[in-house]
């Protein structure tokens, strides 16, 4: 069985660069953002078929088609930059072409077809069965032998797949809290994240799958349009959104990491500074390599060292004392964890 390796954290760390790094790896398959595209839609409860599965695979993330709709795209988005047969205007962009297929390879609209083809026709077995089977058939068709998947903002779902793939790997992957919290504040997606959290703490659900028209209506003026097909994105863009709540989220987040890295045996887990990985990549990314199981190859070490850039560190230093001060108020219980986790 190929290895598989889950990078789990905050986003806004470094992982979108790791990504870049990973896919330059000859043995490695990268998959970019995998998890955040496909998302619950692809791991239904018992057994399934090919074309099911294919479906939960292709079929638009409504979240993301409403940002690109509204004029309001994530950088992460790769497909909307060399856009190809599907829009988010007309078709939709299929999941696994938005972020993952494009990260693999300059033509995401063939690639796409060629799993199509395949998978339909796959027999009925679980989701993590069919995963396998997914990562599979990309490896043998590029040429990779380690599955490594990443996606940002992805601490909450380290449960549910170890759940389904027992065997795998987790690296955790984190970044200095006030660091980390300033970038996230400056992210239209995390910023959406923060305004779709307090519509459900106001219309007091844990899932948008309970909300009702009259939790719609009762919700502010400034709210209750990002639930529409197309927003004003200055609702996102321009809205006041105090640096501590990406503090606390920062925290809550390391947090849940942590937590959850300290149940797993000491060979499926291990941890990645950000900050580490810029002052010694070499170090670094050797250890990480062998984690993966894969050769830390000397070219691919000095074609990611190339890739990083030290000088993307520090950036909350630059705020007013005071308003540093609060950040790193709220940062701490995260800090505090990953302390611990470091001792351990």
């Amino acid at each position: 069985m190929r290895s598989l390796t889950f990078v789990i954290g905050t986003g806004r760390s470094g992982s979108t660069a790791l990504s870049r790094i990973l896919n330059t790896h000859p043995d490695v398959l990268s998959l970019n953002e995998f998890m955040a595209s496909v998302g619950d839609a692809a791991f239904p409860e018992g057994k399934v078929t090919g074309e099911e599965f294919w479906q939960a695979l292709f079929r638009p993330a409504p979240h993301f088609e409403r940002m690109i709709r509204s004029g309001l795209p994530l950088p992460e988005f790769l497909y909307t930059r060399r856009p190809g047969r599907y829009t988010a205007e007309t078709t939709g962009i299929p999941a696994l072409s938005l972020m993952v297929l494009p990260h693999l390879t300059d033509d995401p609209d063939g690639l796409l077809d060629e799993l199509a083809a395949a998978v339909v026709r796959w027999p009925e077995r679980t989701a993590a069965e069919h995963h396998r089977a997914l990562f599979d058939l990309l490896c043998g068709r590029l040429g990779r032998t380690a599955v490594v998947e990443r996606s940002g903002y992805s601490t909450g779902w380290a449960p549910r797949l170890r759940d389904a793939f027992p065997d795998a790997r987790f690296v955790h992957l984190f970044r200095d809290g006030p660091d980390c919290a300033l970038s996230m504040s400056r992210h239209p997606g995390y910023r959406t994240i923060l305004l779709l959290r307090e519509i459900k703490e106001r219309a007091g659900i844990d899932s948008f799958a309970d909300l009702t028209d009259e939790h719609v209506r009762a919700l502010p003026a400034d709210l209750a349009p990002l639930l529409a097909e197309r927003f004003d994105p200055a609702l996102v863009r321009d809205r006041d959104l105090p640096l501590r709540r990406f503090g606390a989220l920062w925290s809550e987040l390391v947090t849940d990491g942590t937590e959850f890295l300290t149940r797993l045996p000491a060979d499926q887990r291990t941890t990645l500074a950000y900050e580490d990985l810029l002052d010694n990549p070499a170090e670094e990314l050797t250890r990480l390599a062998e984690f993966i199981g894969v050769a830390p190859l000397p070219q691919w070490l000095h074609t990611a060292t190339a890739m990083l850039d030290p000088t993307r560190r520090g950036s909350a230093r630059r705020l007013p004392a005071t308003e540093l001060a609060e950040l790193t108020k709220t940062c701490a219980p995260g800090t505090r964890a990953l302390e611990t986790q470091l001792l351990r």
